[in-house]
């Protein structure tokens, strides 16, 4: 595989940091510096990361968190705002996101200590849906929610079938429950104005097979590896080490 993904899948960085570093001269293979993220290792090769060697993999792990508003999907923030991975528990690994929620959407947010499987996850060609339950100002109808079904363009850029339905009024209020499979930046709020709504609030609540559930805001929780496997099938497991830790972890408690 790629330099940059063997990089990804021991957990060290995600697979843009990696090129980065690749870049900036800190990445070796076999004591040679590399200078392109295109340099392809295998399992006889040893790599180093400013000098030090890199970390066995890993398998995977995933987690749902509840992303509170007001926190920056980010691990650093130019301006100074408070990040999702400063406010996760200390106890957990070096984790990266799959996909980002914006500083004022709340809800599900996958963490995975995997950068290459949350590359994959977060890909639009994945076909995963995700669930929104939206607060919106102003008035739409059923009627106008059906239209979407075919996908809109809006300011030249098309999106494809959205799953919309009308919940409930709450005074001059509205609850929305959309589902999309893009994840295009600012997609829900796009289509709100463009339907002369204004989104109050913004909730995921299911990424793929993987749903918020009743897990409390700011609260994080580990899904459990024969789930993931499940959701994720045996192929894609396998490539990301999944099944062969479902596998050790079985052997181990027949011990």
């Amino acid at each position: 595989m790629r330099i940059a993904k063997a990089m990804a899948h021991a957990g060290l960085c995600s697979r843009r940091d990696a090129e980065k570093w690749i870049e900036a001269g800190r990445v070796a293979v076999n004591g040679k510096v590399l200078t392109t993220p295109a340099h392809v290792v295998g399992p006889v090769d040893t790599i180093t990361v400013d000098g030090q060697a890199l970390p066995q993999a890993e398998p995977a792990r995933l987690w749902r968190y509840n992303k509170p508003k007001g926190l920056v999907t980010s691990h650093k923030d130019p301006l100074g705002r408070k990040t999702v991975f400063e406010a996760l528990p200390p106890k957990l690994p070096r984790v990266v996101s799959i996909g980002r929620l914006d500083i004022n959407t709340e809800g599900l947010l996958l963490l995975t200590t995997d950068g290459a499987l949350a590359r994959h996850l977060e890909l639009p060609s994945t076909g995963w849906m995700r669930r929104y339950r939206v607060r919106v100002h102003g008035r739409v109808t059923q009627e106008a929610l059906d239209k979407l079904q075919k996908g809109i363009t809006i300011d030249g850029v098309n999106y494809g079938p959205i799953e919309a339905k009308l919940e409930r009024q709450q005074g001059t209020n509205q609850w929305l429950m959309l589902g999309l499979r893009e994840g295009k930046n600012r997609e829900v709020k796009r289509i709100a104005e463009h339907l002369g709504l204004t989104v109050n609030r913004l909730i995921r609540i299911s990424f793929g097979p993987f749903a918020l559930g009743d897990l409390a805001a700011g609260m994080v929780e580990e899904v459990k590896p024969k789930v993931v496997v499940d959701q994720l099938g045996i192929k894609l497991a396998e490539e990301f080490g999944l099944r062969r830790g479902q596998l050790d972890r079985q052997a181990t408690r027949r011990r």
